[in-house]
């Protein structure tokens, strides 16, 4: 890369500025582009407001951490890769730079909010463990859940029987770990009002027959990954509303 130029010299290949653009604009990409820019121009801005400084030490232990993360064990290897990056050493650095910037302001911004916030949107929180059969008709799934209730058959022998789709029927019916907005209202409400073991159905969702079963519920706990989680969704909601301010103050 050269910088009087600006221009990207791509194994013997040049690409120049404008040539990024045009192909940013024809794949709808410029738009989310200009809006990053941005966000970091906001992040950066409010990081000096507060006076939020990194130090060398915080830059180097995370330089370190990435390239453990990329297996770049000699400083040969992490150099042949910033070149397969089309970057060098002091470009990675300001990428570091900003990162660790942004979850340095997040922390102080949002931090102090996050066990009221969890505390405020438990219930949101609260997941399921969900098994359920789709068949086409209803009068199909009538009988399903007939046969099950009279012991003719298990929920998951069910499932595995006649799903409709291959995966849940391997699967035996095992749909996934929900949160209660995973699912649409009127659902969710019938699902954790449920004993876990409890047959649901036949339920009509988009024009196919349902049968549900809970397996169990999963209170919900602030871990140290839902922290960061709701930490990371704060931030991005500020962020959003102070771009949005920007572009039309």
């Amino acid at each position: 890369m050269t910088t009087q130029t600006k221009m990207i010299d791509f194994k013997g290949h040049i690409i120049f500025p404008e040539d990024i653009t045009t192909h940013l604009k024809k794949t709808l990409q410029i738009k989310e582009l200009c809006n990053n820019i941005l966000y970091q121009k906001i992040i950066d801005k409010a990081a000096e407001e507060r006076g939020l400084k990194l130090t060398s030490e915080e830059i180097q232990a995370e330089a370190d951490r990435l390239r453990y993360e990329h297996r770049l064990v000699k400083a040969s290897d992490t150099l042949a890769w910033l070149t397969d990056q089309l970057i060098v050493a002091d470009d990675w650095e300001a990428g570091i730079r900003d990162t660790l910037l942004t979850k340095k302001l997040s922390e102080i911004l949002f931090n102090k909010d996050v066990e009221k916030y969890f505390s405020e949107n438990q219930l949101d929180y609260d997941q399921v463990l969900l098994y359920q059969i789709v068949v086409p008709h209803v009068q199909l799934a009538q009988e399903i859940c007939y046969q099950i209730e009279e012991g003719e058959l298990s929920f998951y022998e069910a499932a595995h029987i006649y799903d409709i789709d291959e995966k849940r029927r391997i699967n035996c019916g095992y749909e996934g770990k929900f949160y209660r907005w995973n699912l649409k209202p009127d659902i969710a409400a019938v699902v954790f009002s449920t004993r876990p073991g409890d047959i649901l159905g036949p339920l009509i969702i988009d024009q196919s027959s349902y049968i549900l079963m809970v397996e169990e519920f999963i209170p919900a706990e602030l871990t140290p990954a839902r922290h960061q989680e709701i930490l990371d969704k704060m931030f991005k909601e500020w962020l959003a509303a102070e771009l949005n301010y920007l572009l039309n103050a």
